[in-house]
């Protein structure tokens, strides 16, 4: 009989395009989280497997484990999260009965992170590669963005009691990672309903001659200026004080810092045109939120003072985004500095 149902299973993955290389049995511990990791094929970049990590929340096989569906938080740069503390977060939040319970599905990076990482046009079926110190970044991240969205959220849908909706969905990221994550939903609102981007790459453009010329030509924000709202995409937007000191255009305020800023408030072009930004597009922005937390924004930018451009800063962005995402009304989660 189990070597049926294993023939239905591979059988039932091989149509959907994907296939379970390695999957190992899931680990419960004491906090309740039961952990799994999969080995996935992605035919755009055979014959590289993608590992993926995922964390099930307390009670999933519990009682109630045939009617419950749950929300699902995707996160790019899966091989961080233990640095990150996501695990040892979740289990404090869920302690506190600060969150509702979430399925985290954890994407490691591919061998080559800045292909992948980047933007793209789903229309036009192609990535919207940036320029960098290090060379093209985004070559792939299309290809990287349409597996995400078309082949990995199906899978995950079908093998687990998801909310299979985009407002059931979240995308997470840092630094490339949140990059990406701003495109997944910033093209799939279809699929993603909400996005947290920490320390987002929103530098990244297509001229980087010179100081004007990037702030001329950066993609993302690019992106915005010559769009409309996407409904009902909401986004959790944060970045230390202290993650660089470069400043393009000398006005006291750091580029990465005000890269984000540019693309959730608007800004003023080299030429004196207005870019527009997400508020300009309709969004209810907050930006403030560290000071004022709220649900109620559909954009919120997070500043943490003294926060940097690793992953310590990250994990201290971490219970904060996630109250925002899945908070339970009263817990006073949303309050909670870092």
């Amino acid at each position: 009989m189990w070597r049926t149902w294993r023939r239905l299973f591979v059988l039932v993955v091989l149509l959907m395009g994907m296939h379970e290389a390695v999957a190992a049995e899931a680990m419960p511990s004491a906090d309740g989280i039961e952990v799994s990791r999969l080995a996935l094929d992605a035919q755009a970049f055979a014959p590289q497997q993608i590992t993926v990590t995922v964390y099930l929340p307390p009670g999933y096989a519990g009682h109630d484990a045939t009617s419950r569906r749950y929300p699902v938080l995707y996160a790019n740069d899966g091989q961080d999260m233990a640095a990150v503390g996501l695990r040892a977060t979740l289990a404090d939040l869920y302690r506190a009965h600060a969150i509702e319970p979430v399925i985290v599905v954890a994407i490691d990076m591919l061998a080559d992170r800045a292909s992948g990482y980047g933007l793209s046009d789903r229309d036009a079926k192609r990535s919207v590669v940036g320029d960098s110190r290090i060379g093209p970044i985004g070559s792939r991240a299309y290809e990287y963005s349409e597996w995400v969205a078309t082949q990995l959220v199906p899978y995950i849908d079908s093998h687990y009691r998801t909310r299979a909706t985009a407002a059931g969905r979240t995308m997470l990221g840092w630094s490339l990672g949140g990059l990406n994550a701003f495109n997944l939903g910033w093209r799939y609102p279809d699929v993603f309903g909400r996005v947290g981007a920490f320390s987002p790459s929103f530098w990244l453009a297509a001229d980087r001659s010179d100081a004007q010329a990037v702030e001329r030509t950066r993609l993302a924000q690019a992106m915005v200026s010559d769009a409309a709202k996407r409904e009902p995409v909401r986004f959790w937007f944060s970045v230390g004080g202290r993650e660089e000191t470069n400043d393009r255009n000398a006005n006291g305020i750091i580029d990465a810092v005000e890269d984000t800023q540019d693309l959730v408030a608007g800004y003023r072009r080299p030429d004196g045109t207005h870019g527009r930004g997400l508020r300009d597009l309709g969004y209810r922005v907050d930006m403030d939120y560290a000071r004022h937390p709220s649900r109620a924004a559909e954009v919120a930018f997070y500043l943490l003072p003294d926060g940097e451009h690793n992953q310590a800063s990250w994990k201290r962005m971490l219970p904060p985004f996630l109250a925002w995402a899945y908070g339970i009304h009263g817990s006073g989660a949303l309050a909670r500095q870092p």
